[in-house]
């Protein structure tokens, strides 16, 4: 047994030294068989993790179109009654001049006996039209800008009404995304500290009673749901643009790090295994595929990365872990799992 532990230290020691000279991927050829089966894997947990995330966003969305409707009625609002004062002053001129002309005597008449022909007659009678169609306008006017501003703070008070409801709907999607992806951190942590101690024992026992796995946690605690959507994609954006800096995968940090909320594993994740399998996208085996990610060519970077985030959360948990990295790369998972884990503590 003890003759086996020495081999199989030697492998490692070998594959390891095979990868550094190469500098290519360390197993090639791992997540061949994690393509449709994996991503037909999706659980009650991990689709209530997903749904949450969508919420958040459509919400969000919604409350945003909204307050450009409010924006939009307050300024319709404030453009309104700068007119009113105005049309109200020539409404009320209007209003006293047909008083008068209604109470003058028989304007008619007037009209007739006054006029030296019938030409003048009806020149004077089309001017006195043209006086009362303008009056009739400036009182229609007024009353249209009225109706017009009554209608508009109806809807900007509907509209207010409303984004209330779906700033409610966006923290309650929220505080669901925040409370699934703590537990799903928890439950990580936990198992991994389950695996380290299963890994120690056996150690122990081959070893003869000497614990010498030298297989350590992965540490979530740095990895911070509490927050919103976007303070989570800027904090990360930024930490993995500069560890992808000067590779094909440089500035799809936003993809990685947005990828990473909606699906809800650990940011530093995939970033790594682009490290440990194709030296950050520089060694591809196919088109866009910087994880050996099963027989794919990707169109994009943001497809690629958006599949790869969404396998790795419904076919392999949260983070790293021992029994990940044995179904990722079955052949070599021990130094997979340590390279792989060390690149992620970088970020």
């Amino acid at each position: 047994m003890r003759n086996y532990g020495h081999t199989h230290k030697a492998l490692v020691i070998g594959a390891a030294l095979a990868f550094a000279l190469s500098g290519t991927a360390l197993c090639p050829t791992t997540a061949l068989a994690v393509t449709q089966e994996t991503e037909a894997q999706l659980t009650e947990t991990q689709k209530k993790l997903e749904d949450s995330a969508a919420a958040y966003d459509k919400a969000t969305e919604n409350v945003a179109k909204l307050q450009a409707q409010i924006d939009e009625n307050n300024a319709l609002i404030a453009e309104l009654e700068a007119k009113l004062p105005e049309q109200q002053r020539k409404a009320s001129q209007v209003m006293r001049d047909m008083y008068k002309y209604e109470k003058a005597s028989n304007p008619f008449m007037s009209f007739i006996l006054n006029s030296q022909s019938f030409d003048e007659f009806f020149t004077q009678m089309a001017y006195m039209n043209q006086i009362k169609d303008s009056n009739t306008s400036a009182l229609e006017e007024l009353n249209e800008t009225q109706k017009q501003l009554e209608q508009t703070k109806v809807e900007l008070e509907q509209a207010k009404a409303q984004a209330d409801t779906e700033a409610k709907a966006a923290s309650d999607a929220l505080a669901e995304a925040q409370k699934l992806r703590e537990a799903a951190q928890k439950k990580a942590d936990e198992e991994a500290a389950s695996e380290l101690a299963t890994l120690q024992q056996a150690s122990s026992e081959l070893a003869g009673g000497t614990a010498s796995a030298d297989v350590v946690l992965p540490d979530t605690s740095g990895v911070n749901w509490n927050t919103d959507e976007a303070s989570f994609v800027a904090e990360w954006t930024a930490r993995i643009d500069a560890y992808l800096a000067g590779s094909p995968l440089e500035g799809y940090g936003a993809t990685f790090a947005a990828a990473a909320w909606k699906y809800g594993v650990d940011p530093r994740w995939s970033p790594a295994i682009s490290n440990t399998e194709s030296s950050k996208g520089a060694y591809c085996f196919r088109e866009h595929n910087a994880w050996g990610w099963g027989a794919i060519d990707f169109s994009s970077w943001e497809e690629a990365i958006d599949t790869h985030v969404r396998g790795l959360a419904r076919g392999y948990g949260y983070t790293i872990s021992v029994q990940a990295a044995k179904k990722y790369c079955p052949p070599n998972w021990y130094h997979w799992y340590n390279n792989t884990l060390s690149e992620m503590q970088k970020i």
